[in-house]
């Protein structure tokens, strides 16, 4: 049976999930969710004895259902491929009594590859099975690893066009590096003189732009989003989870049915909106762990049910996780009440307007699979050094706030199941706050330095996503205020 899509705020119209992909945004500017969440029908023994790539097909057919067999397993084998650097594609570390997920094995080294290695394949073919003759123009805000990820997706891809924003001073000196080298006739990349959040509102502004959008069509052009308010990039996520949970098994770590804890450092919402789609389909999860940075909105929203980003934005060394404004949130808002539109578009508005919005009781009850705490610079560094002087192991920032915060929940409830902490990045990407986190002799080091460095004392390979930009020259080097964000995209296009 097929699972049709609606946006979160109104609009009556369903879309097939190829037309929710293509859209990227919902017209009323809402977010596209599914129907229904179906079932798995196949047993947890059975993904058991499934390779990454079954396990892909195996989930995502239950909601890309209008994508024919062929066509899906074409795009999952042009994904999961030699371009990731191990065959399990995402393989789990245990260390300290948890189980990392590994999920920065791909081109870019960040878990966002994991969904967009496949969603320029999903791109193109829902383009073609719709009939689109437009090119597809991909915009997208980025704190960091999006960005990257959808350029190396969409570089070079025949009917599609690719610009980011990023926060000029916001990312990493690598993460800088890896974007601003980006090859391709297709690509632009911008700074904007702002943070995440800026980028992103007016990424969101541009979707909405109606003058803009009948100026594009009349060139042959059409928006879509790269974005994790695309369902094309949550739909992917879910399968990382069932893969985890199978591993476990199959090597003995779980029984089947035996339930498991997930650990997500969160800034955006959808990975951590992933994992609660794959319980609600049927995985065995006990409970969800929102783990934040300074930015701890969502730590504030878990624990007194109001949303309010009316606060001071911290610049902080997990820069993908420095948002005040979680957009995939709203996905969760619409289903705890109730699938009201109409009562999520309210809040949305307030969220808009005054900058926050609070939550019934009710629906602050439907909260309870989902346990939120943070973690600061200080304390990431410390679980950093200490994870490795105690096993060896060297982590990122990102997922350092998911492990201290793991140490706070298992230190508070006493509970220990089974768990896995989704490692978002791999240390490469972050290596003057997490070598200066091992030992302050390391910070005076320049940053090629230090990934030697880090290499020798993890004897983990150096990955060639960093090797290949120590001596690449710099070809976007474009900047703009907040404001010049509607221009710059008309100039890309030649408007």
């Amino acid at each position: 049976m097929d699972i049709l899509y609606r946006s979160t705020r109104g609009d009556a119209r369903q879309v097939k999930a190829s037309e929710a992909i293509l859209q990227g945004l919902a017209a009323d500017g809402g977010l596209f969710v599914p129907e229904r969440l179906p079932a798995f029908d196949k047993t947890l023994e059975e993904f058991a004895g499934m390779t990454y790539q079954e396990t892909a097909y195996e989930v995502m057919k239950l909601l890309l259902t209008d994508f024919t067999e062929e066509e899906l397993k074409a795009c999952i084998a042009n994904a999961y491929d030699d371009k990731f650097d191990t065959g399990e594609i995402a393989p789990l570390k245990e260390a300290d009594g948890a189980y990392f997920l590994e999920l920065f094995h791909g081109k870019t080294i960040a878990f966002k590859d994991m969904a967009l290695s496949i969603l320029p394949h999903l791109m193109v073919t829902a383009a073609k099975k719709n009939h689109v003759k437009n090119e597809i123009v991909i915009l997208t805000a980025t704190s960091g690893d999006t960005g990257k990820a959808a350029l190396a997706g969409f570089a070079d891809v025949p009917g599609t066009r690719i610009l980011v924003f990023y926060p000029k001073d916001g990312v990493s000196r690598i993460q800088e590096k890896q974007m601003v080298t980006q090859k391709g006739q297709n690509v632009r990349v911008v700074g904007i003189h702002g943070n995440f959040d800026d980028a992103q509102s007016g990424v969101k502004r541009l979707f909405a732009d109606q003058e803009l959008a009948e100026r594009m069509a009349q060139k042959g052009y059409q928006f879509s989003s790269a974005n994790s308010i695309n369902i094309g990039r949550l739909v992917p996520q879910i399968v990382y989870y069932v893969y985890a949970y199978a591993q476990l098994c199959r090597t003995g770590k779980l029984s089947f049915g035996e339930k498991m804890n997930v650990v997500v450092p969160t800034g955006n919402f959808g990975n951590i909106l992933a994992a609660f789609y794959a319980k609600n389909m049927g995985l065995p999860i006990h409970k969800l762990i929102c783990a934040s940075n300074d930015n701890k909105v969502l730590y504030d929203f878990f624990a007194t049910g109001t949303y309010d980003r009316n606060r001071e934005f911290v610049l902080t060394n997990s820069p993908s996780m420095d948002i005040l404004i979680s957009s995939n949130l709203e996905r969760l808002i619409y289903r705890i009440a109730g699938n009201d539109a109409g009562k999520n578009a309210a809040l949305m508005q307030s969220l808009s307007g005054a900058g926050k919005y609070e939550i019934t009781e009710e629906m602050r009850g439907a909260l309870s699979d989902f346990y939120g705490n943070y973690a600061t610079q200080q304390e990431c560094a410390g679980k950093i050094c200490a994870l490795f002087k105690n096993t060896g192991y060297v982590m990122d920032t990102h997922t350092a706030v998911a492990a201290a915060v793991y140490d706070k929940y298992r230190e508070e409830t006493k509970d220990e199941t089974k768990t896995v902490i989704a490692s978002t990045a791999s240390p490469y990407k972050f290596t003057r706050s997490v070598m200066a986190a091992i030992d302050s002799k390391y910070e005076s080091m320049d940053d090629f330095a230090l990934v030697d460095a880090l290499s020798a004392i993890s004897r983990v390979k150096i990955p060639a996503a960093i090797e290949e930009i120590r001596t690449v020259p710099v070809i976007h080097d474009i900047q703009c205020e907040i404001d010049q964000m509607k221009q710059t995209v008309e100039d890309f296009l030649h408007l």
